[in-house]
């Protein structure tokens, strides 16, 4: 086992998880094999996503169990990244979120105060809720009507699961923005310079010694653009139509990530 010839310059490799490690419930073909063998060169490895329906320990366990020889430390979601940020700018806000309970648990272990009153709430968060319902629009709608801040998680418009994809947060923010007239102010998910900072950080290592992989133009590959690291495209994820990204290209574009290494 080796790495391809071209894949063999970076020192840094950071993956994407949910449509491109595994998808659904499923781990990638030779995920486990690709991300052990990078680590057995002494080249690093940091996992990104953007999805908040768990926690870093939950999907540190998940890969582990499937054979990836990670650290929990080399998981970056975007659920730190926007706690973060809150507890630095806006500890004494309450907030709102169009969220899973787990994600609302750990805003909460941060300190942060929720609140579902309308005329108490000072900051709205959208991310994927597969429990979303009528009644939260219209708490988030009122709120926001009575000047909350506007943050998303993440912007992604739909989630890859086993059997295809369901709404993301990305379908949520544009239902919000035209029932309040309101525009999102801030996300911290992909392709976000706040996503971007805290993985550079984590990872330890210039943009230029850095390979992305991700299955999603719009977030994945448009971070790479925007931040000056290179790209690879993977297709085991969403289905991405070129032609509505004119403006965003991967450098590379493989089946899976099993394919940087022979």
């Amino acid at each position: 086992m080796k790495f391809k010839r071209e894949f063999e310059k970076y020192r840094g490799f950071i993956f994407d998880m949910d449509g491109t490690t595994y998808r659904g419930t499923r781990i990638i073909p030779k995920a486990d094999t690709t991300v052990n063998y990078i680590k057995s060169t002494g080249r690093k490895v940091l996992f990104v996503t953007n999805k908040t329906t768990g926690t870093t320990t939950e999907y540190h366990a998940f890969l582990k169990q499937n054979g990836l020889n990670i650290l929990e430390t080399e998981i970056l979601t975007a659920t730190k990244v926007i706690k973060k940020y809150i507890s630095n700018n806006f500890f004494d806000f309450p907030f709102f979120a169009l969220g899973e309970d787990k994600f609302i648990e750990e805003l909460r272990d941060e300190g942060l105060t929720y609140s579902a009153d309308p005329l108490r709430i000072r900051i709205v968060i959208v991310t994927l809720d597969r429990t979303l319902n009528y009644e939260k629009l219209e708490i988030a709608a009122r709120a926001l009507e009575t000047g909350a801040k506007f943050l998303a998680a993440n912007i992604d418009d739909t989630c890859p699961v086993d059997n295809g994809e369901i709404l993301d947060a990305g379908s949520t923010i544009s239902a919000l923005e035209k029932r309040t007239h309101r525009k999102l102010e801030l996300h911290f998910g992909k392709p976000s310079r706040f996503m971007f900072d805290e993985a550079i950080k984590q990872i330890g290592l210039p943009a230029n010694e850095i390979l992305l992989l991700g299955d999603r133009i719009e977030t994945d590959i448009k971070m790479g653009n925007l931040f000056g690291v290179d790209t690879a495209l993977v297709q085991t994820g969403v289905k991405s139509n070129f032609a509505d990204y004119k403006d965003i290209a991967p450098d590379y574009i493989l089946n899976s990530i099993a394919d940087i290494i022979i």
